[in-house]
């Protein structure tokens, strides 16, 4: 029998290995818009400190996915919940949200310490505006952006700028981050640090990530699911083979 939130191809921890704790899980949801429908029985239960990379074609889903964990977006039907280590139900947790590029407005007036400042909004703990700028400080060294603190979003380069982004969504320490194609646009270099940093963050944060590229993913990731207007969890030992 199918568990609620448990695809029957589910890799979570309890699933796999009889281990593991939820985090969160979807459960039968679907998802229309205009009367067409974009996600149909989705189930899926994400571990805690789970690297989910998520693939499929263009149009399939994988935004719409991540909205809806996020609150974004309301399904039609079924449920999302959200769990604390002791498995009991808890409140959407803080989540980090790296958006696709296009989804920015780089000219918006704004410089790159005010937009990793942002990311402190909403949090439950008030701090001190000293304290503030120093973990600021802090992730902008994270990111290599230490002297850019000052200049405009809108006169970066797309690196950096994904860069800030970055440091943006992990500046509170959320629980989860969710990333939507964050290596598009990237040079080479601004791509490894990109992976560093993911690397730096693996077992600490849970991390979902719409992705087309598996191959460094591949390495970091322990679960990859294919999403394309329905969810499907490969199982496979290997996600990702280079070409001779």
């Amino acid at each position: 029998m199918k568990l609620p939130g448990h695809s029957p191809a589910c890799r979570c921890g309890h699933c796999h290995n009889g281990q593991g704790s939820p985090l969160f899980s979807l459960s039968d949801i679907s998802y229309s818009r205009e009367r067409r429908p974009i996600l149909v029985d989705i189930n899926l239960t994400v571990d805690i400190g789970d690297f989910i990379a998520i693939t499929g074609p263009n149009g399939g889903g994988k935004t719409t996915l991540l909205r809806l964990i996020l609150g974004l977006a309301a399904p039609d039907s079924g449920n999302i919940s959200f769990y604390a280590s002791d498995g009991s139900r808890i409140q959407r947790p803080r989540i980090g949200y790296l958006p696709q590029k296009s989804a920015v407005d780089s000219h918006f007036p704004i410089t790159v310490g005010e937009v990793v400042a942002s990311g402190l909004l909403g949090t439950k703990t008030a701090l001190a505006k000293s304290r503030k700028k120093e973990i600021v400080e802090q992730e902008l060294l994270r990111v290599g952006l230490e002297d850019l603190a000052d200049r405009a979003i809108g006169k970066l380069s797309g690196g950096q700028l994904q860069r800030a982004l970055l440091a943006r969504a992990i500046v509170s320490r959320p629980a989860v981050l969710a990333l939507d194609e964050p290596l598009s646009y990237l040079d080479s270099v601004s791509e490894d640090r990109f992976y560093t940093i993911l690397e730096s963050l693996r077992g600490n944060t849970t991390i979902l990530l719409v992705t087309h590229q598996m191959s460094r993913v591949a390495a970091m990731a322990n679960r990859h699911v294919i999403v394309d207007h329905t969810l499907r969890e490969c199982t496979a030992t290997v996600h990702y083979r280079p070409e001779d």
